[in-house]
């Protein structure tokens, strides 16, 4: 149901709240560059510091702006099942055609936590789910067999944002359920070696700054050019590298400003890139021609 370069998309700040014009332009240049779906209020989007009403409206503004051209994913997870709920249903309602719901952050809910917590959000609304594995920031790992038993009790639970760097696991995840559970990397450095277990493509960070590039090797993969796919993909490890030099979205919200995409401004307890780093990015952009000078 869902393939392709999907963009965890930025979410672009003034000082007074979110950039609504910003937004829906960087909406239209995604889809102009091949990104065939877009993720507002994950990760990247800064999620945890949007207000209640911030979030409803920058999944609004998301849907108006794509005008049904390309799945919109809206990011609805928290570590209260209660607001996730009604984040997953102000989606719903504001007609998406799906949602990420990473895991329970914080709390460390057991397994049997994790899957009463994702059963009652699927059970609130009818809009495809995919789960959002990523141990590295919720300190819990979605076992396979709770992957397995999600997608089995709950139809609209449709597939999985594999981040959790385990590539074993992202295959038993695909071989428990099947070729109908969408497998999706949501590393850019994992997406070839989990798209040759079956995978459908990535929620990306890089596709912010770099969409053609991005939808290009993720294209070639579906065709079946791996090799091609790999050597597009090896010219790209740098700019990659380089959009976790510090905590995500920090880096690439940083080089979205430095490309006149947005603002550069992150919201606390994210900060300015170091020096050192803000050197390393800048360099690193220059030699992707990117921008200009360091």
């Amino acid at each position: 149901m869902f393939k392709g370069s999907i963009v965890a998309l930025v979410t672009p700040f003034t000082e007074h709240g979110v950039d609504e014009w910003k937004l829906a332009e960087l909406v239209e240049r995604q889809i102009k560059s091949g990104t065939k779906g877009i993720v507002p209020c994950g990760t990247t989007g800064e999620s945890p510091t949007l207000s209640h009403e911030e979030h409803d409206k920058v999944v609004e503004i998301t849907v108006d702006a794509v005008r049904h051209r390309v799945p919109v994913v809206a990011g609805t997870g928290s570590n209260s099942t209660a607001e996730a709920v009604r984040l997953i249903r102000h989606a719903e309602e504001s007609g998406v055609d799906a949602a990420l719901v990473v895991t329970p952050y914080y709390n460390k809910p057991t397994q049997k936590g994790l899957y009463l917590h994702f059963k009652a959000v699927a059970d609130s609304v009818k809009i495809p789910i995919i789960l959002y594995n990523i141990e590295g920031r919720c300190a819990r790992n979605i076992e396979t067999e709770t992957v397995k038993k999600l997608a089995k009790d709950c139809k609209n639970i449709v597939g999985v944002k594999e981040a959790s760097g385990n590539i074993d696991q992202a295959k038993a995840v695909k071989d428990a359920c099947g070729k109908d559970f969408d497998v999706l990397s949501g590393d850019d450095a994992m997406t070839i070696p989990i798209m040759k277990l079956g995978g459908t493509g990535v929620i990306s960070v890089l596709a912010n700054i770099m969409p053609k590039e991005v939808a290009e090797v993720v294209n070639l993969m579906l065709k079946g050019k791996v090799k091609e796919a790999e050597e597009k993909q090896a010219l790209l490890l740098p700019i990659i590298k380089a959009m976790f030099l510090e905590t995500n979205p920090a880096p690439v919200k940083t080089a979205c400003g430095l490309m006149g995409l947005c603002s550069p401004k992150v919201r606390l307890p994210l900060c300015e890139l170091e020096p050192e780093n803000l050197a390393k990015l800048k360099k690193v952009m220059v030699g992707f021609d990117l921008i200009t000078k360091a």
